[in-house]
């Protein structure tokens, strides 16, 4: 089920924990499923202390839940996660914008372009994870373009569980072909230098797919 590279000069529990934990985010390893230490050590060539160990920390992120005398499972992802993820995404990245708004290069419109470009093809190629890739991208992009380390990191926490979401929510979305228009107009907006406009083209945008997953998602997730 797991393979990785064990050429890496970091801690073994550190790159377990990793592996573990990008499998759980990317739905590879799917909500419910029971983490079997002696299974999972197998699996990545390992002992079963940094298995435990791993999954110790992934409990303390909410993406494993802990049962006594049943073990330990990858949480569910339920309605309310989604939409509470979403809440938080709109308020951060609106704030994202507004900040990058403020001292964008011509360099970095061009990044965002460039990645906005990417998406695009990815949809033409009808690549789900490029699709993905590339929305997360843009979206990080933004707000590393603040300077604000603990907006970064808010935000980093936040894009996390929101990864998690966009595996399901990407299958039933059939608005995101429109994604790259919408960034276009944030980056539009960003450029002009007007903090509110940019602040309110981001909210727009956050909130669109927040009102998707509260008007159709709880029937197309269950």
């Amino acid at each position: 089920m797991l393979s990785f590279n064990l050429q890496n000069h970091r801690p073994l529990r550190e790159i377990v924990y990793e592996q573990l934990k990008m499998q759980i985010l990317t739905g590879k390893i799917t909500p419910g499923t029971r983490m079997m230490e002696v299974d999972l050590a197998e699996d990545m060539g390992v002992s079963r202390t940094p298995i435990r160990e791993a999954i110790r920390k992934l409990e303390k992120e909410g993406l494993v839940v802990i049962e006594p005398r049943r073990g330990a499972y990858v949480s569910d992802i339920s309605f309310k996660d989604m939409v509470d993820t979403l809440v938080v995404r709109e308020d951060l990245e609106a704030l994202a914008a507004s900040l990058a708004a403020e001292h964008i290069t011509p360099e970095e419109v061009e990044e965002l372009t460039d990645l906005t470009n990417d998406y695009s093809d990815a949809i033409a190629e009808g690549d789900m994870e490029k699709i993905i890739q590339f929305d997360e991208a843009f979206h990080r992009r933004i707000v590393s373009l603040t300077g604000n380390q603990t907006l970064i990191q808010l935000c980093e926490t936040v894009q996390e569980l929101a990864l998690r979401f966009r595996y399901l929510y990407y299958e039933h979305f059939s608005q995101y072909e429109n994604m790259p228009v919408e960034h276009k107009d944030i980056i539009d907006a960003i450029r002009s230098g007007d903090k509110e406009t940019a602040r309110s083209v981001s909210d727009a945008h956050v909130r669109k797919l927040k009102e998707f997953v509260m008007n159709e998602a709880e029937t197309a997730f269950k």
